[in-house]
């Protein structure tokens, strides 16, 4: 018998039934168009509903029908080059049906039904499996390898397993309790998905971006946070990640974002081409499109839906990626729908438990071992958008209270066109000394001597350059006007870096640190020809230093680095002959 109440009172997105038997977080169906809606609020016998379309048009008195199951996402082939909005519905599916505009009420299948994928499987006959084992596979895209795993609370031994060509409705395993089993699963997005333990985080996330790779690193299955007002390079900065880093699963979500913007990310990404294979970004992406005009409720929820999907391929043994652009709309989702239940608020209107929420979705990212005994990550990497660039402001405190890597992007970088516009003063990582032992054994062994001495010299600059503005650079003592210098070498050859340029797109991590080094060999060449009588302002002037710029547009940066070392050698030779 179904269960229905009736709509008792509407505010916005969020609708209150009577006599309505139902669970917290149930879905449900209101009003005569069946809106989707999610129970948020249970007192006596009212139910308040927040719901995820368009509420204009209800009255009170329709139906309201409870399905009596949680809000979930459907996992399986296919989820892989598509693009949904904020509850897996998917855009292109919702067009078919409905044309350029979303009619309320559609119910679109989030995975397709139809197609037939190749399973091939892992067991066989009479083996027992578990929750989370590994039952076979199904080659989703020419890159990756989709893992069908044993769905929450089934287990037993298998009676018969399939090979061949099957849809996702098909039965591919009967386990001898009767339990049949599909390629595709459910799963409540508000329930973090089980895993072994948490590793620590030992390995990097490499970007590919300079000063992300050597200043601020990220680990596998970190935390990060890149806040910035409008204009500073969010979007140009999380779709550079999503392109180079080393994740081998990028799930993007446009979370609140303008339309003009979010349509850039739809139109772009399917053009894209993955560096490492070749071959289309899409291939090994999940695009979740809940932009600023559509309805709020849904905003609330598409950061759940993307986290769950992740946490999917995560435990298939993947490396993956999650970019949600941006955490601040997403707040303000919640500042929306708390203010129609009439909630106390809290700092700036946001609702008390926003600190909780937020950490609630960081604390889903991580390095695990997983049921199958697969090692899987997903790092989160969240945009927030702090109103005139005020990083005081709540959303902003709440998400550095829980995230450990800090990307603070400047509007006067930006303003002076010096990409990525990372303030290195502001930024910070705390996963630096974690990760010291990786980049020592990998890459160099003075590594970590490198990015302390760059640094230092950043930190030296800033403080001269306010005695530069009131009596000029050449009013420094010597040595200092060389520090100027390096500081100028290691902030536009070294931290600039072209998100356009086919080759200075993406730095390995061999020329992040070659480049490195040849600026502080510069210094110690500088400091030594400075101690021989050379004048300062003679090294400040030679020319050949600017030859270490070319390393960066060059695949053959190693020769190029060799040739400007050789050429600057010469010209301190000429400066030193001079002198006699």
């Amino acid at each position: 018998m179904k269960n229905i109440g009736n709509i008792y009172r509407i505010s916005g997105p969020v609708v209150v039934a009577q006599n309505l038997n139902a669970k917290m977080y149930d879905v449900v169906l209101v009003g005569n168009k069946k809106l989707i809606g999610e129970v948020i609020q249970i007192i006596g016998d009212k139910t308040i509903i927040q719901v995820y379309e368009e509420t204009t048009g209800l009255c009170p008195g329709e139906p309201v029908e409870n399905t009596n199951e949680p809000l979930s996402v459907e996992l399986g082939p296919g989820l892989l080059k598509s693009i949904y909005d904020g509850i897996q519905r998917p855009l292109q599916g919702l067009e078919k049906k409905s044309g350029n505009f979303i009619e309320r009420g559609i119910s679109v299948n989030s995975l397709e039904r139809d197609k037939k994928w190749n399973f091939v499987p892992a067991l066989k006959k009479g083996d027992k499996i578990k929750e989370g084992d590994v039952l076979g596979s199904v080659q989703e895209t020419p890159t990756i390898l989709h893992k069908i795993i044993v769905p929450k609370g089934k287990s037993g031994i298998i009676k018969n397993i399939k090979k061949g060509e099957f849809t996702l409705n098909d039965i591919i395993c009967e386990l001898e309790n009767g339990e049949k089993l599909t390629l595709m699963q459910k799963w409540p997005i508000r329930s973090a998905r089980p895993s072994k333990e948490k590793l620590p985080p030992e390995i990097p996330l490499i970007t590919g971006m300079r000063i992300l790779d050597s200043l601020f690193p990220l680990a596998k299955g970190g935390t990060a946070a890149i806040p910035g007002p409008f204009g500073a390079g969010k979007t140009v900065t999380q779709q550079s990640l999503a392109k180079y880093s080393d994740a081998e699963i990028v799930v993007y979500i446009g979370c609140g974002e303008r339309g003009n913007e979010m349509t850039e990310v739809l139109v772009e990404f399917p053009q894209l081409e993955d560096p490492k294979t070749k071959t289309p970004l899409m291939n090994r992406t999940v695009l979740i499109a809940n932009t600023s005009n559509m309805p709020v409720a849904a905003r609330e929820a598409s950061v759940y839906t993307g986290i769950t999907i992740a946490e999917y391929f995560r435990d298939m043994g993947y490396d993956v990626s999650l970019m949600a652009d941006s955490t601040s709309r997403w707040a303000e989702s919640m500042r929306e729908i708390s203010s129609r239940l009439e909630e106390m608020p809290g700092e700036e209107g946001y609702p008390t438990y926003l600190g909780s929420r937020l950490a609630e979705f960081y604390e889903r990212a991580g390095r695990v071992k997983c049921l199958n005994n697969e090692v899987g990550s997903i790092s989160v990497i969240g945009a927030v958008s702090p109103p005139g660039g005020d990083f005081s402001e709540p959303v902003t405190q709440n998400t550095l209270r829980i995230v450990k890597v800090f990307w603070a992007l400047d509007a006067k970088l930006s303003s002076r066109r010096h990409y990525p516009s990372i303030n290195w003063l502001q930024s910070y990582s705390l996963y630096k000394d974690t990760l010291s032992n990786w980049y020592e054994k990998q890459i160099s062994s003075n590594w970590t001597e490198l990015i302390n001495k760059a640094m230092k010299i950043l930190q030296e600059e800033e403080k001269l350059q306010e005695i530069v503005q009131l009596v000029g650079s050449d009013a420094l003592p010597e040595k200092q006007q060389i520090t100027l210098e390096i500081a100028r070498l290691l902030r536009e050859f070294f931290l600039q870096q072209n998100a356009f340029h086919k080759t200075d797109a993406y730095s390995s991590l061999d020329k992040t640190n070659a480049i490195l080094e040849t600026i502080l060999w510069v210094e110690k060449k500088a400091l030594e020809t400075l101690e021989l009588g050379v004048c300062a302002k003679d090294i400040v002037f030679s020319k050949s230093k600017n030859k270490i710029a070319n390393a960066k547009f060059e695949e053959n940066y190693k020769q190029e680095l060799i040739n400007a070392k050789n050429e600057i050698e010469k010209e301190f030779e000429e400066l030193i002959r001079n002198l006699v």
